[in-house]
């Protein structure tokens, strides 16, 4: 708990060093929320709320994440369990802005984040700063009544930007996805923005909110799959503050050896390739040719036997020091074991040179 204290008088800086590194001018900065369960009933931020891990009626603290286009995480915000999604914007603009130093960015924030009333409140005349998101269903639906979408707007593209005197000043990106289609009449999402167009064009505003997807696979591996941020115990704001920024760090060391690891996982190690091979960015993700062989195969390219991220941490921590005595009582030493080929080439890909 000494420890926790320490570290959480620190999040200020360490997070301000992470933005440096991460984050520049003109940058992409994606933000969610997720919500996570407490133990007990004395928690200082504690709350009922909406649930958004899908544990109903019970007490939870709320996590606001942002991390780079790219997915790495770089800042974590604790909120007590009752805050709503668009609460925590002006929150996330502040800390973008005051403590991180950046003037000119785009935030980009899903449909409940990023509300309509929000972004008039928040983000309007706001210099610098521009965002991303996309209309809800009954706003489209509302466009299309009123004739600003046409159905021949996708004869030949399934990609295309249109105006509204509803949407002022903004640009409305329409996407047209066939298998969106299949669940919902008209199949189209529309994305939201106020950058201009001079400096993303529409395909490359859409793919900046496609990247949010990411951050939900964040929250997973931060929840669940591998980082774990349950249970929680801690009655104290500080203590629990701590406990989540223990987990973002974790995550950011784990973002960095997966992308230096991939060609050894069942990660898609080549996503230039993987957005090359896709027609349209209205299109479906699909992963690079060479990711989809490997869940098949179980081995990459090189014939090599591929791993999750786990059971590759589980083979690294075979390696062990054993200290050996001689016989008779005699003078201790230290024997290690040695790398197998598929461990040496985890240190080559991690850029580490084991201890002999």
């Amino acid at each position: 708990h000494a420890a926790m204290d320490w570290l959480v008088e620190r999040q200020a800086g360490i997070e301000q060093r992470l933005a440096r590194r991460h984050l520049q001018e003109h940058t992409l900065v994606l933000c969610d929320l997720t919500s996570s369960c407490v133990e007990g009933t004395h928690c200082e931020l504690a709350r009922r709320g909406r649930s958004r891990d899908g544990k109903q009626d019970t007490l939870q603290i709320v996590c606001g994440l942002l991390r780079t286009a790219a997915g790495c995480p770089v800042a974590v915000e604790v909120f007590e369990g009752s805050t709503t999604d668009p609460e925590t914007v002006a929150s996330q603009v502040a800390r973008l802005r005051e403590r991180f130093g950046l003037e000119r960015v785009v935030l980009v924030g899903d449909r409940g984040m990023l509300t309509a009333a929000r972004s008039r409140e928040d983000l309007h005349g706001v210099d610098g700063l521009r965002w991303i998101t996309t209309l809800r269903a009954p706003a489209i639906r509302k466009l299309v009544a009123a004739g600003a979408v046409q159905p021949s707007l996708f004869d030949e593209r399934d990609l295309a930007e249109v105006t509204s005197d509803a949407f002022p000043g903004e640009r409305l990106i329409v996407c047209r996805n066939p298998l969106l289609a299949a669940e919902r009449i008209d199949g189209l999402c529309i994305v939201r923005s106020n950058v201009d167009a001079a400096q993303f064009d529409a395909a490359r505003t859409v793919r900046a909110y496609q990247d949010l997807s990411n951050v939900e696979r964040a929250f997973r591996s931060l929840e669940s799959v591998d980082l774990k941020v349950r249970p929680l115990h801690h009655r104290r704001a500080d203590r629990l503050r701590a406990h989540v920024l223990l987990c973002l760090l974790a995550y950011y060391v784990e973002w960095h050896m997966r992308r230096a690891l991939a060609p050894l996982l069942f990660d898609d190690h080549d996503p230039a390739a993987a957005e090359q091979q896709r027609p349209s960015v209205a299109a479906t993700a699909r992963r690079a040719l060479a990711a989809r062989t490997k869940p098949g195969r179980k081995r990459n390219a090189d014939d090599v036997p591929v791993h999750s991220f786990r059971t590759l941490l589980a083979d690294l921590g075979t390696l062990s020091a054993n200290t050996m005595q001689a016989a008779g009582g005699g003078a201790t030493f230290t024997l290690q074991t040695q790398p197998t080929p598929l461990q040496q080439r985890c240190f080559e890909l991690l850029g580490v040179t084991p201890r002999t």
